[in-house]
């Protein structure tokens, strides 16, 4: 395992809610490559005002969580099969979670892996466990931007 998470590697100025490293109000997810393949792990401890209801994960937060850390799968897969040295700025052209089971307030076990790419876009399918119990699962398809583009240059 990585010291340093892939948003803190290549994204330190991020403002977004669900990676971002230098939002102190958002959940600043850490994912780590596990692997020569494309897959990313990520642990995340939800605060009691993620919650739901009593001792159960907001969906809300669960969709940003698997999106996010899908999103950092996309990136790191076009940064590697392109031979870059910092992966393209990538987003989210669509996403689609099952929550399967409600989701305990407990530490939260998120696994995405590319499954797919064509061009500029990568196609990444996620898990997110506690208690080893699949939870929820996502399957997205995640787009690297141009120069012009507002989120180009979010990651800088």
């Amino acid at each position: 395992m990585h010291a340093v998470s892939v948003q803190q590697r290549h994204a330190p100025g991020s403002i977004c809610f669900g990676c971002g490293p230098a939002n102190a109000q958002g959940l600043r997810i850490a994912s780590f490559p596990a692997g020569s393949d494309g897959i990313l792990t990520c642990a995340f401890d939800p605060a009691n005002h993620h919650q739901a209801f009593p001792g159960m994960v907001n969906g809300g937060i669960l969709g940003t969580l698997l999106d996010c850390h899908s999103n950092w799968a996309a990136a790191m897969a076009l940064m590697n099969a392109r031979g870059l040295d910092q992966p393209p700025c990538t987003v989210t052209a669509e996403f689609h979670v099952k929550l399967r089971r409600p989701t305990p307030l407990t530490t939260l076990h998120l696994v995405a892996r590319p499954v797919e790419t064509a061009g500029d876009k990568v196609t990444v399918e996620a898990t997110l466990e506690a208690q080893g119990k699949v939870c929820a699962t996502c399957r997205g398809v995640f787009v690297a931007v141009k120069e012009g583009h507002p989120a180009y240059h979010r990651w800088g």
